[in-house]
């Protein structure tokens, strides 16, 4: 049956620049969809730390995309751009640059996927902030393959809870820091062969003695400052270090000898800044290579906490706090 659709829906917005108390609900113009586009009744939209640095003013949206946070959402294709129309009526999730933390959000057709019975919808909305953000960073540009051993910081993370379910689909051995003892072993739980707790333990050693002294494939980090160079004492010859944030500060102090001495490659990206081919491509590879498990019930999001839409504030103050383990999502129903 049709239903119209509405003028106005709920949003979160941001007053201004601060903490989760800036977040309020008001009432916007319902977005429409370009030719390559669709409108997606929102079911649930994820949490994710660049939506904490929008709302502290330290990450502004790139040109062109909502004001509004949110840049993963699961919902109802309920309209669809002239080239999107065979989405219509069809359950996606989907990477998008802004606007999730609303009723409805447009979404670039390329950068959807179509949701299995097995997922729900807010496990769904758990799912493309971190699943493009890990593969593009371990698997493509950190090469990691089948056989290798990896480390990644906040493993009990969205990010870090995504990394060791990919690990254990695509055969890397996965070493993960996390923050306290509870944390570890939820981390262990999920499929890790290490946790190592940063707070009592030195990461560097934990390493070298978990590989016998040869290092690391890859290091996925989102630290930065003076990680940096410690990571790179965890890396074997011709590893490689993935930045994807930098929470200790973006500077830091290389041995450019070392380095050069052991052949390792550093690099990073960002992705909400990305042209749209990129992310379509992305979404194909995923797609491809990654989707026949989440269609197989053998890849889902580790769940931390679910807030309704007007509790966007507690789902900030929840993230910031530390104490999630894998993914917060909002719903609006």
């Amino acid at each position: 049956m049709f239903v119209p659709l509405p003028d106005v829906m709920r949003a979160v917005a941001i007053a201004e620049a601060g903490g989760p108390e800036m977040l309020r609900i008001e009432q916007r113009p319902l977005p429409h969809p370009g030719p390559e586009e669709v409108l997606i009744k929102v079911a649930a939209a994820g949490v994710n730390r660049p939506d904490i640095l929008q709302r502290m003013g330290l990450y502004p949206p790139p040109p062109g995309a909502s004001d509004i946070p949110g840049l993963e959402v699961a919902g109802e294709v309920v309209d669809a751009g002239q080239l999107a129309r065979q989405l219509t009526g069809k359950r996606v999730c989907a990477l998008v640059p802004g606007g999730g933390y609303a009723d409805y959000c447009v979404a670039d057709m390329g950068s959807c996927l179509i949701v299995p019975e097995v997922l729900t919808s807010e496990e769904a909305a758990a799912m493309p902030e971190t699943l493009f953000t890990v593969w593009v960073n371990l698997f493509e540009r950190g090469f990691a393959a089948e056989g290798d051993k990896v480390l990644v910081h906040g493993g009990t993370s969205g990010i870090g809870t995504m990394a060791i379910k990919l690990a254990g689909l695509f055969g890397l051995d996965i070493a993960v820091t996390c923050g306290s003892d509870d944390k570890c072993a939820a981390a262990l739980d999920h499929g890790a062969q290490l946790a190592i707790n940063y707070k009592d333990s030195d990461f560097v050693d934990a390493i070298d003695r978990w590989t016998g002294g040869r290092g690391v494939d890859v290091v996925l980090d989102m630290v930065g400052g003076d990680y940096l160079p410690r990571n790179l004492a965890c890396l074997a010859d011709d590893g490689r270090h993935v930045s994807i944030a930098f929470q200790r500060g973006k500077e830091a102090s290389v041995d450019i000898m070392d380095m050069m001495r052991r052949r390792l490659t550093l690099t990073g990206s960002t992705l909400r800044a990305r042209e749209q081919a990129f992310k379509t491509m992305v979404a194909d590879e995923l797609r491809a290579h990654v989707w026949p498990y989440v269609e197989g019930g053998r890849l889902k999001p580790v769940m931390d906490q679910s807030f309704a839409l007007e509790d966007a504030a507690k789902a900030h103050a929840r993230m910031q706090a530390g104490d999630h383990v894998g993914k917060i999502v909002l719903v609006t129903g």
